[in-house]
C-alpha cells in the first residue's frame, strides 16, 4: 500500500493521505486499486451447519471489511484480541464497471475478473458478537483480514460459476468443495448486492467459504486454490 502526503491542512501539518491498495491484473499494464470489499455471509450450506449459528433457510447477507484489510504479498500478520484465527477461503469477484438495481442476466456485464481470497476471522470475537446481537467487525475487518490474489480478467478465464475450490495448510486439505455449491451464484450475489449499494470500479466481492474452516497459527503456510485461477500463498507472520 503507498503513502503520500497531502499538502499542508490544519494548523500548517502535513496531513497524511492513505493510497487505495492495489491487485495485479494478470495480463495488463494497470493496476486494480481497490475501492470497498463486500463479503457474503452464509452462502454455502456445509459451512452454515459446521458453524451452527443461524438458519439454513436464512438467505445470505453482505457485511464489509476496510479498504485497507487488502493484502497482496502473501505476508498475513497474526493479529490482537484472539486466540482462534481463522481462515475462509473464498471466490473473489472484481468489479470493472458502475451498476445499481441489476437484474441476474445483467450482473455479469460489471465484473471484470476473479482472484482468490481468504476472509481471514478473529473466531472468537465472531461468535462473542453473534451471541450478544452485536456487529461483526471486531470479528472479520480488522487489519490485514482480506488477503487477495491477482485479478484474472473474463478475457482470459470466463466467468467462474463452477469448479474446484480447495485450501491446504502446510500441505494438509483443509477445505474441499466446487463453487456451483454456493446457495447463491456469482451473477445472483452481484444482482442482489447492486440493490444495495452502487456497485463501482474498484470493488471486490468475497463470495463465501465451503466447510472445513479451522485456525492457524504463526508459521503456518496456506495455499488457496480455485480451479482455473492462480492459487493464493499466505503465510502467517508473528503478531506485531
Amino acid at each position: 500500500m503507498n503513502v503520500a502526503v497531502s499538502n499542508t491542512q490544519g494548523r500548517g501539518l502535513p496531513a497524511p493521505v492513505v493510497e487505495r491498495p492495489e491487485l495485479e491484473i494478470v495480463g495488463r499494464a494497470e493496476a486494480f486499486p481497490v475501492r470497498r470489499i463486500y463479503c457474503v455471509g452464509r452462502n454455502y450450506l456445509e459451512h452454515i451447519r459446521e458453524m451452527k449459528e443461524g438458519d439454513e433457510r436464512d438467505p445470505p447477507f453482505f457485511f464489509q471489511k476496510p479498504t485497507d484489510a487488502v493484502v497482496s504479498d502473501g505476508k498475513v500478520p497474526m493479529p490482537s484480541c484472539t486466540s482462534d484465527y481463522q481462515y475462509e477461503l473464498e471466490l473473489v469477484v472484481a468489479i470493472g464497471r458502475s451498476g445499481q438495481d441489476l437484474s441476474a442476466d445483467e450482473a455479469l456485464d460489471v465484473v471484470l475478473g476473479y482472484a482468490v481470497g481468504l476472509d481471514m476471522t478473529r473466531r472468537d470475537r465472531q461468535r462473542e458478537s453473534f451471541r450478544k446481537g452485536l456487529p461483526w467487525e471486531i470479528g472479520k475487518s480488522f487489519d490485514h483480514s482480506a488477503p487477495c490474489g491477482r485479478i484474472h480478467p473474463v478475457e482470459t478465464v470466463g466467468h467462474i460459476q463452477a469448479g474446484a475450490i480447495e485450501l491446504k495448510v502446510n500441505g494438509q486439505p483443509r477445505q474441499q468443495s466446487v463453487i456451483e455449491k454456493m446457495i447463491w451464484n456469482v451473477p445472483e450475489i452481484v444482482a442482489q448486492l447492486s440493490r444495495q449499494y452502487r456497485l463501482m470500479p474498484g470493488d471486490l466481492v468475497f463470495t463465501g467459504t465451503p466447510e472445513g474452516v479451522g485456525a492457524v497459527v504463526p508459521g503456518d503456510r496456506l495455499t488457496g486454490a480455485i480451479a482455473g485461477l492462480e492459487p493464493l500463498e499466505v503465510e502467517i507472520l508473528p503478531w506485531g
